[in-house]
């Protein structure tokens, strides 16, 4: 038997013919597939591919989700030596990708899919997507970026698994035209009932699909804070309009930044949990920051940019506002590490000529002009400068004297400390204040191509310059704490 030579990126287009024939046993698929001989003539090979979960009936237990930047047409290189030269316009071309890249999804057949840079500016693929998806038993929904860039999301449910029981749109009218999906869904099958009986839980789950702007350079770190900042504050409104009661919450996308960025360390302070670092047992730490990488961008770098994040029911969150200060907090100390300053030298900076050891009001918003965090049109505002400062200042005397800068900028260990401490006050919990929820606990995760999960970025790669990630979820059961209104 000749060597399979065919790219990894290729299989589903010859899997999927099979499939549709129906040449399955319950525990084997017998696969015809395809390869090229050195005569150029195509030679019959069989392969067995064993057990494939994934061509089971929907299941009370799990769900599954993939997030994909697809790369659009618009976007995509042909000729590195000239730059105007694109996908979009060798219609073939885009056609043949789009055709693997749904032979790929129709082949996971995941119970939530959703995809970055479609090309919602092409009729012709918007309906490729459409039928092919709708077909195989998906509702989908696209929103397109503002001001006509030519690409947006898409997002899709699996009918057997979702109903869906609302559809919202975030627009950030915002320098990169970013925009975001929120999709509210119940569970269509019913959880099965536990031994203590007929409990009836909230069935229902939040997702969320976005695209964050790229970081082009530092002066653009608050615009990106500003855009996860935005698809809090709506999931936090949203549900407080519907008067929903705890549930899951799925935010999946292209964050266009690592797990050092700022972005990544705000969900986190939110209880966000990072679905693949949580399957693979990676912490926070930079010994894991890059033992796995999700993009090839345009300047040749690799990195791991994109998540799918989980946030239970059950799970602490502080205030938005004070995660959100925190972040702040801590680009103003990147910012001023960056300029290469030491503790002393860094405080010296902020509080200026000021004869006492302590930070002025004045000093504190001249320090941030300095470094390029203010006074720009993609920068904190004026109210935000307030509110960062009355943070700091929390005792409201006026000034931030040294310990209250440790504290909030150069040494920030508060918020881990309230965590801790609501962790075990929750533990101490009686048992007549908490109700029971479903959530979810992450299965499994995996990065394609399999290249990728170990920081490398295979040279014959050629579906995106994003890597495709699926998680798997089992649905559980579990105790929320109930807080007195």
């Amino acid at each position: 038997m000749k060597e399979f030579k065919k790219p990894e990126s290729e299989w589903p287009q010859l899997f999927i013919p099979c499939l549709e024939k129906r040449q399955i046993e319950r525990n084997h698929l017998f696969l015809y597939i395809y390869t090229r001989s050195r005569a150029s003539h195509w030679v019959l090979h069989l392969c067995l591919v064993l057990t494939l979960s994934k061509m089971t009936e929907p299941c009370s237990s799990s769900i599954s989700c993939t997030t994909f930047n697809i790369l659009a047409p618009i976007y995509k290189r042909l000729d590195q030596q000239n730059q105007s030269l694109r996908e979009s316009g060798c219609r073939a071309f885009w056609i043949s990708r789009n055709n693997r890249i749904l032979d790929w999804l129709l082949y996971e057949s995941s119970s939530i899919i959703c995809l970055q840079e479609f090309w919602v500016g092409n009729e012709e693929l918007v309906h490729m997507y459409q039928k092919r998806l709708g077909d195989a038993g998906y509702i989908t929904f696209q929103l397109a970026r503002t001001n006509n860039r030519g690409d947006g999301l898409l997002t899709a449910v699996r009918k057997d698994y979702f109903r869906v029981l609302n559809y919202r749109e975030l627009l950030f009218n915002d320098f990169g035209d970013r925009v975001a999906q929120l999709l509210h869904v119940q569970l269509a099958v019913p959880l099965p009932q536990n031994r203590k009986g007929n409990v009836q839980l909230q069935q229902e789950i939040l997702i969320v699909n976005t695209h964050l702007l790229f970081p082009h350079d530092s002066s653009l770190s608050i615009a990106r804070l500003h855009q996860v900042y935005k698809i809090l504050q709506y999931v936090e409104s949203y549900q407080r309009e519907n008067k929903l009661k705890p549930i899951p919450i799925i935010l999946c996308g292209d964050w266009n930044g690592s797990k050092r960025g700022h972005v990544y360390k705000f969900l986190r302070s939110q209880g966000f949990v990072s679905s693949y670092d949580t399957a693979h047992q990676y912490t926070d730490s930079d010994a894991d920051a890059h033992k796995w990488v999700s993009h090839c961008n345009h300047r040749g770098n690799i990195c791991g940019v994109d998540f799918i994040w989980l946030l239970n029911p059950n799970k602490f969150r502080k205030p938005l506002k004070t995660s959100w200060a925190e972040a702040v907090f801590g680009i103003i100390k990147y910012q001023l590490r960056k300029a290469s300053l030491a503790e002393n030298d860094a405080f010296a900076l902020l509080k200026a000529d000021n004869l006492g050891d302590f930070i002025t009001h004045s000093s504190f918003c001249e320090a941030l002009c300095q470094i390029n965090l203010i006074e720009h049109p993609h920068g904190l505002s004026f109210q935000e400068t307030e509110d960062l400062w009355i943070q700091a200042d929390n005792d409201g005397n006026g000034i931030i004297d040294y310990e209250k800068f440790q504290r909030w900028i150069w040494n920030p260990t508060c918020s881990e400390q309230r965590e801790e401490n609501h962790s075990e006050s929750r533990e101490d919990a009686k048992e007549d204040s908490e109700e029971q929820v479903i959530g979810f606990k992450v299965k499994n995760a995996v990065l394609s191509p399999h290249e990728v999960e170990k920081g490398v970025w295979p040279e014959n790669y050629s579906l995106s310059d994003h890597a495709r990630l699926t998680v798997v979820f089992s649905i559980v059961r579990m105790l929320c704490p109930v807080f007195k209104t």
